[in-house]
């Protein structure tokens, strides 16, 4: 099989980085199932950092540096495989440097003797087009892995035995993987197994012990994508917002995949290609994508009712009186726009985790005084993050005294499906009540 760029993928093994391992390991079984050869790296840990900051330059951001060094300690214990390995690092445009990272990392490969070894970078400028069959896998990868981790995040605060919901999220995600790796690639038959595999976890979710308590502030998380969801690169900044009393909504990893398609038409209508070949591919392939996200989450309508992630439509209508999507690219577009969004679904406060000198972190964290303002004073926190060892309790205490002082005050309830206040469900989810 052909990757872009025309790299061979036959006899290679893939290994995927564990931003999120959930997400890691179900697009590791999408590629298998395709017939490749694919792994998740090794969990980050203190070698990690080490071997990154020894093969970056010190002006990289802390995502760079763990993806770096992630990859580079699977080479350096693999060494005798270099020629057969291919690391998985998608592209991006705009002004984060994420999108030179897939350059840096093949110079950095040539310059220390690994020429063999290739990097497979999807673009978003396309909608990370891959061939056709892993196109669609990986997606109905990403879409199951956002609803896993929504579930856990559920659950987690409020679990009687401490660890009950951890395992049990990565129970589920070898099911769902299994479902994946060893299932059809039929389009048909692929949904219906992996929607058995869903409802399976579903109700074992359902049936975990917890003990549900209404006065739980519910804070919505935004930021830079890798380090919102690598606890590794945040220090496990979710579960110290849930050691203190609190439950997380965490912007998933698919509406970044959606602002990549928001982009991609504005930039053909930009060019003149607004109704061409090329552009009426991109809305087909849309479409199947929207299908497919609707049909995996129909079974979820009651667990998530309340929760439904904004359509990237909502989102950009958000945040265009502070940061047009005309004139600004970015993950801080998609920021802005989704703490307004969550704000007006009633959570009680807005954290963004960002890299230390990550310019979409600082642009939206000078927008967020003015966005808490007009949507009635909601408290918004940026944290960033660059690898060294941080003192969070202080600032974590003060949040959460504001966020409780806010809900006391502010006009919308938070959302509460297990017999609270119930709401008709908007955006991504919508589609799945009707």
């Amino acid at each position: 099989m052909q990757g872009d760029g025309g790299l061979s993928l036959d006899g290679k093994k893939i290994y995927i980085h564990a931003m999120v391992w959930g997400g890691a390991r179900l697009m590791a079984a999408a590629f298998r199932a395709c017939g490749l050869d694919a792994e998740v790296t090794p969990p980050s840990d203190a070698a990690t950092l080490e071997i990154g900051s020894r093969y970056t330059g010190g002006d990289e951001c802390l995502p760079a540096r763990i993806t770096v060094g992630d990859y580079v300690r699977v080479l350096l214990e693999r060494a005798s495989e270099a020629d057969r390995i291919v690391f998985f690092m998608p592209g991006a445009d705009g002004p984060c440097r994420f999108g030179q990272y897939a350059i840096h990392l093949q110079r950095l490969l040539r310059q220390h003797g690994f020429q063999g070894t290739g990097v497979l970078s999807p673009s978003c400028a396309d909608g990370y087009r891959m061939p056709a069959a892993l196109h669609r896998t990986g997606w109905r990868a990403v879409v199951a892995s956002d609803i896993l981790l929504k579930l856990l995040l559920q659950h987690r605060p409020y679990e009687i035995r401490k660890g009950s919901a951890d395992e049990l999220y990565r129970e589920c995600v070898e099911q769902v993987a299994g479902a994946i790796e060893g299932g059809p690639l039929e389009p048909g038959a692929q949904m219906r197994a992996l929607r058995r595999a869903l409802v399976a976890c579903r109700d074992r979710f359902r049936a975990l012990p917890v003990r549900r308590d209404p006065s739980t502030p519910l804070i919505g998380v935004v930021g830079e994508i890798f380090c919102r969801l690598n606890s590794f690169s945040n220090a496990e900044l979710i579960r110290r917002i849930e050691e203190y009393g609190a439950e997380v909504w965490l912007s998933d990893v698919g509406e970044w995949i959606w602002y990549s398609h928001a982009e991609q038409l504005r930039l053909l209508g930009l060019t003149g290609r607004g109704f061409s070949r090329e552009a009426l591919a991109a809305r087909v392939r849309a479409w199947i994508q929207h299908r497919d996200e609707r049909r995996l989450l129909e079974p979820f309508a009651r667990d998530f009712a309340g929760y439904a992630e904004p359509s990237m439509r909502e989102i950009l209508a958000a945040a265009r009186p502070y940061l047009p999507q005309q004139g600004a690219i970015g993950e801080m577009v998609i920021n802005v726009g989704k703490a307004a969004c969550l704000a007006r679904r009633g959570v009680d406060g807005i954290v963004d985790i960002s890299p230390f000198t990550c310019m979409n972190g600082v642009v939206s964290e000078a927008i967020y005084p003015l966005l808490s303002r007009d949507l009635g004073g909601i408290p918004i926190r940026s944290f960033y993050f660059d690898g060294t060892q941080a003192d969070l309790d202080g600032d974590l205490g003060v949040f959460l005294e504001l966020v409780r002082s806010y809900r006391a005050r502010k006009p919308v309830a938070r959302p509460w499906p297990w017999g609270g206040r119930r709401e008709r469900p908007q955006g991504r989810l919508a589609r799945a009540y009707s």
